[in-house]
């Protein structure tokens, strides 16, 4: 008589765990599709979502889905939700715009020029000083990351995903270098920032244009300890980098 009670049990916990992974899809795949609508204007600043019951039959999912999508885009500052008043799209000024998912969402459409402008001009500000810092100093374990990741661009090039995560870890590696916690909290964004900007280049340019070039510069002048040197060539990177955006999206 245990035996089969034993199995029962067995049986039933990979269901549940199966119910519970499709649970975590369905309400990240809900917040995707909201939080996209929200950042190409679909539902602008100010704009009521409805009401859960209504939203949810309209989408087909459970209440409960569509409460945990509705939670994700509360904690990136995408909505506000509140008993009887329903749920809005909050003012741009409170979204969360360097926050790995949102940059997804962002660029899983076209992303508009004045985002692209505002996103370079943030990396302007960040990336060439923190390569500066890195010039003075980075230990041999940061320069040792950072020609891994060039070896990497490479190896595989810009158009496969090993080469993206290879200019992503290039990236990071510089902000570790920096030797800034400040700095090295941007990590996760900064790296969301290359990685996307990156993919939707290689993705929809016909002849993308091969940038290794000035990440090595980046990287000799860091080698160099040419704080400079590293400035400059950083800002030159991402200055190349906006320009072909903007030609993909003008």
């Amino acid at each position: 008589m245990d035996v089969p009670r034993i199995k029962k049990n067995a049986d039933a916990a990979p269901s549940r765990r199966r119910r519970k992974s499709e649970g975590l899809r369905i309400h990240q795949a809900i917040a995707c599709k909201l939080g996209s609508q929200i950042l190409t204007g679909h539902y602008p600043p100010g704009a009521n979502l409805g009401g859960e019951i209504d939203a949810s039959e309209k989408l087909g999912v459970s209440r409960t889905a569509y409460r945990e999508a509705i939670r994700i885009l509360i904690a990136k500052g995408l909505v506000d939700s509140r008993p009887k008043a329903g749920t809005h799209v909050l003012p741009r000024r409170r979204w969360n715009l360097l926050d790995p998912d949102i940059l997804a969402w962002m660029f899983s459409e076209s992303p508009d020029e004045e985002f692209v402008r505002d996103l370079f001009e943030l990396r302007g500000i960040i990336e060439p000083e923190a390569a500066a810092l890195a010039a003075l100093r980075a230990s041999d374990d940061h320069l040792n990351a950072m020609e891994d990741a060039l070896d990497g661009m490479r190896r595989y090039g810009l158009a496969k995903p090993e080469g993206q995560a290879a200019d992503q870890e290039f990236h990071s590696a510089i902000l570790d270098a920096a030797g800034n916690r400040a700095l090295t909290s941007l990590v996760g964004s900064v790296g969301a920032a290359v990685r996307w900007t990156t993919y939707f280049k290689q993705n929809l340019s016909p002849h993308p244009r091969n940038s290794l070039p000035e990440h090595e510069a980046v990287f000799h002048a860091i080698a160099a300890r040419d704080a400079e040197a590293a400035r400059r060539s950083m800002a030159h990177l991402l200055l190349l980098a906006r320009g072909d955006l903007v030609e993909i999206i003008a």
